[in-house]
Parts: structure tokens; sequence; C-alpha cells
């Protein structure tokens, strides 16, 4: 079984190319490009032939500058009790830490709608636990409702896919998409509770 070559040699000044690599990746989706890994090590003053040691294709790169800052929770300190409040609390940090990563997401995004034989995975997001988290109230207060379910749902219609379509298609500002999602959360919330079949 090969090394991986990051794991050999200088590993310190490895890990400090390839942060650099990831660095200028960021910088670059944050000014509105899909860097290449060519475009990568020129922003980084790092070598073609150096970069494709760490990167060999463009996904890996894209998928290295996805956000690392992943909470496992976004709930506030000392959060509200009831379900409908701790939702809205949770729906406005998502709806933060959307745009804030805003760029590596719309990348995301652009990988997965691409074929992926023999690349690498996209990683999951940890937003449907952050959801069932938020509804966790629910199961006692409202045995009859599957809060993994919810959590689902309310991830489709609330994450990042929907905040780009409000903004770009529909036009909206962040402020207005932000509290679209938040209103879609709490109808879908609302349904689940009345036992509205879905």
């Amino acid at each position: 079984m090969a090394v991986p070559y990051e794991s050999t040699g200088r590993t310190a000044q490895k890990s400090r190319t390839r942060l650099a690599l990831v660095t200028a990746t960021r910088k670059l989706l944050a000014a509105g490009f899909t860097p290449t890994v060519e475009d990568a090590s020129e922003r980084a003053g790092i070598s073609r032939t150096t970069a494709y040691r760490y990167f060999p294709n463009q996904r890996s790169l894209l998928l290295a500058a996805q956000p690392t800052i992943s909470p496992d929770s976004l709930m506030p300190p000392d959060p509200p009790a009831d379900p409908r409040a701790r939702l809205d609390a949770l729906m406005t940090a998502f709806a933060h830490y959307n745009f804030t990563w805003e760029p590596q997401l719309r990348a995301s995004l652009r990988l997965s709608l691409e074929p992926a034989a023999d690349q690498p995975v996209l990683r999951q997001g940890r937003a449907i636990g952050w959801i069932a988290e938020a509804l966790a109230p629910l199961r006692d207060s409202h045995p009859h409702v599957d809060v993994d379910q919810l959590a689902v749902a309310v991830r489709s219609a609330t994450g990042i896919e929907t905040l780009i379509w409000l903004v770009d298609i529909a036009g909206y500002t962040r402020e207005q998409a932000a509290a679209t999602v938040k209103g879609t959360a709490r109808a879908l919330l609302d349904a689940a509770v009345r036992g509205d079949a879905g």
C-alpha cells in the first residue's frame, strides 16, 4: 500500500505547503473564481508540480477548501425550550454559517453536480444534526413527530442551495433570503406538529 506523499519526509513543511494551497484556493473562491490546481499554485507561489503532489485534480483541491469549522452545534448558549424558538435561533445561525462559507459551499455544490467516478467523495455536512438538535424537545412534547424526518425536510428547504436560488434567481437580498428560509422552517415544523400528511 502506497504511503501518502504528505506523510513522509518533512511533514511540517508539507503541512505548511498544503495549507498555503488551501488558503490560496479559499481566497480565489471568495473572489468569485473556481480555481484549478494551477490557479492555486500560482496564487500560493508554489510550483505546479509540487501542487499536484498534494492535489491530483481540481475536485480534490476544492474539497480541501470546504469549511473546516463545522461546530457540533449551532444552538446558542442556554437555548430556549420552545421548539419553534429553538428552530428560529438555529435557522438564523445556519443562514449566517452558509453565507460566511458561501464561496466554498457554492464550489461544493458545483462538484456535487459532476460525475464522481474515481473522484474523492464529497463530505456530508452536519446540518441535519444541527436541525435535529433544535427540534429535540418535540420527542417528548409531540411524540407523533418523526424528528429525524422533519430535520431532513427542513434541511432540504433551507440549505445553501435554497439560499443561492433566492439570491441569484429570485433577486432577494441575503437578509430576505435568510428570513424566507426561517419562515419555511417554521411552516414545516407547524405542519408536522399539526400532523399534516407530508
